[in-house]
Order: C-alpha cells, then structure tokens, then sequence
C-alpha cells in the first residue's frame, strides 16, 4: 500500500488487552532481509500494551539487531503494518497453522518441521 493510503490501516484500530491478534509487517521494498519471515506474520495476545508500542519496540529492536548483525539495508520496515484482531467464533488454530504453513507455502521449506517455529502454542 503506498505510504499515502497507509493512513487507512489506522481507520479503527483498537488496542484491546487480552485480545489475539494476527499481525503481518514487511521489509522495506520487500527485500528478504530475513529469507524465510518477509512477509512478517505473528499472531500475538496483546497485553498491557497498545498495538502500535508493539510494533515500534519490535521495528526498533530487530533493526538495532540486524544492524550490529551487519545487515546494512537501510530502512529495515515499510511504515506501518496490518492488523486482525481475532473474533470469539474464529479458530484460533486455523490462524496458527495458515501462519506456521506460509514458508511451506512460499517454498521456503520442504516440511513444516523444518521452519524453526512451527511448534506454536496455538497447534
């Protein structure tokens, strides 16, 4: 989405406690700067802090990491990220297991147990 429309993620967002939900981010450019986790997916439940702190603490400290790692692309993230805030009637493991499927799905890896975070808490 074009940094203009990105604003349009923002429409209606609510950070609410206790609440699972599946977030997706992206590499600047798409560039894979991490091989098998660009795009992004993590399904998370938020706690006592908001969706966007989340986010800018974990863009922050994996950009601080990556850079004493030696990855020197500069921006690491694409501004902004998505969010899907879990309803009660969704299953939970059909959320976990799409996310835990996207490197086989991508190519990444020949089985699921070879991606080193399959083993969710949600399967």
């Amino acid at each position: 989405m074009p940094l203009a429309e990105s604003h349009r993620l923002r429409r209606g967002r609510f950070s609410e406690p206790g609440r699972l939900y599946m977030l997706t981010t992206i590499t600047h450019q798409r560039k894979p700067l991490f091989h098998d986790l660009a795009p992004l997916h993590w399904l998370i439940e938020l706690k006592e802090v908001t969706l966007r702190t989340l986010m800018r603490r974990f863009k922050s400290r994996t950009a601080i990491a990556l850079r004493k790692a030696g990855i020197g692309h500069k921006p690491i993230w694409q501004s902004g990220y998505q969010d899907h805030a879990l309803r009660r009637e969704e299953c939970v493991v059909h959320v976990a297991r799409y996310i835990v499927a996207n490197p086989l799905r991508a190519g990444l890896v020949r089985s699921i147990r070879d991606y080193p975070h399959w083993d969710a808490v949600w399967l």
